[in-house]
């Protein structure tokens, strides 16, 4: 049932995603999200009714998932887009590592005050506290002053300004192999809400204590991560570091056959957060900087389908692969995929990926204009 609701939620991501970036484009990307936000503002006062009069159902969370994965389609690309606008094209790189940070500390942070409000006062009030939170989020952007920007409106159809986008995308070196990097790592090495769970119950043999813990590791180590990225945000995207992360994480995933002691797992997992976070920290940046204004939407809109619409592919791999051969392989069996996929990349564009590491021009082809 649990399963159901993500697979509600992720998968409108996976289906209209790229439309989505489409109609992105058309707009002003601060008016698209006091739509969206205010979208998931009713949301969230919904599910917060439902709750209080002691009528919620499992088909009403059904469609708020449905709803939610919905509007998060439309919200990401613009979200994600709207950074450069905000920063410009020399701090985008640090705009995205401090929101990285911000994102982080929430998910350690939210889920610890949840609980606590969960066990003393119910779930009624997690429900209203985040509702409310959305007057926030409206009136921080109601207030946020951007550059003005040139919108082109166009009169073709979505669905010729997707394929535009597309060919678009596929005529930049750089963003096709972001995308084949991020399509491996994103599927197959970021698992850890269906693998970790079943790791520490069946592996360890511990309980609740040890799953949240090493949630909370990778957690911990997707928090340094983005500090980190943040501090060192000046150097721009290091093309070999950006390598060697997306490869780290792979091959640490491969040995976590061999782990099967708390502390151990505890630190393994913490690094693959960190891993983890700087590879998509990069990530982002490379599409930000190599993306013109006018396709910027449409750009994003691919990055988000590889960071969430991928979701649901992954987490069916990893639960299947536990399911036949034990929980001790969720996280390598990722890894070996994850391994396999990348080795073939680099054999068959091995030119292109070694000409766009050493490429020492200053990104002729990475110009934007916002």
């Amino acid at each position: 049932m649990v399963g159901m609701v993500g697979v509600c939620q992720f998968t409108p991501i996976l289906l209209f995603t790229l439309f989505a970036g489409a109609l992105v484009d058309r707009f002003p990307k601060r008016n698209i999200l006091l739509m969206t936000q205010s979208a998931l503002m009713i949301q969230a006062i919904v599910l917060a009714l439902l709750a209080y009069f002691d009528m919620l159902q499992y088909w009403h969370i059904l469609l708020l998932s449905i709803f939610l994965g919905l509007t998060q389609t439309f919200d990401m690309p613009a979200r994600q887009s709207f950074f450069i606008e905000l920063v410009g094209r020399e701090d985008i790189m640090n705009a995205v590592s401090l929101n990285s940070t911000i994102v982080n500390l929430a998910k350690i942070i939210g889920p610890a005050l949840s609980g606590i409000v969960m066990v003393n006062f119910g779930t009624v009030y997690c429900f209203s506290i985040n509702a409310i939170s959305f007057f926030a989020v409206l009136l921080s952007l109601f207030y946020i002053e951007v550059s003005p920007q040139q919108v082109i409106r166009k009169k073709q159809k979505v669905m010729q300004e997707v394929k535009e986008g597309l060919s678009y995308i596929r005529q930049r070196k750089a963003l096709m192999i972001n995308i084949m990097f991020m399509a491996i790592i994103c599927t197959f090495a970021m698992n850890n809400a269906v693998i970790i769970p079943v790791f520490a119950k069946s592996v360890l043999g511990l309980g609740a204590a040890a799953y949240t813990g090493l949630m909370s590791a990778a957690g911990i180590g997707a928090l340094i991560g983005a500090v980190f990225m943040a501090f060192r945000a000046e150097k721009g995207v290091e093309k070999a570091f950006f390598i060697f992360c997306l490869c780290a994480t792979a091959f640490l995933q491969v040995l976590m056959v061999f782990v099967a002691d708390y502390n151990v797992a505890f630190l393994c997992i913490a690094c693959i957060g960190f891993l983890n976070l700087a590879f998509m920290n990069m990530g982002n940046s490379i599409f930000q900087l190599n993306s013109d204004s006018e396709y910027r939407g449409r750009v994003m809109s691919v990055y988000s389908f590889l960071n969430q619409g991928s979701t649901p592919v992954g987490n069916f791999y990893a639960g299947t692969a536990m399911e036949y051969l034990g929980g001790i392989w969720g996280f390598p069996l990722c890894g070996i995929a994850a391994v396999g996929l990348l080795s073939i990349v680099f054999i068959c564009e091995r030119h292109e990926i070694f000409n766009w590491i050493h490429d020492n021009e200053k990104r002729a082809d990475e110009k934007i204009s916002i």
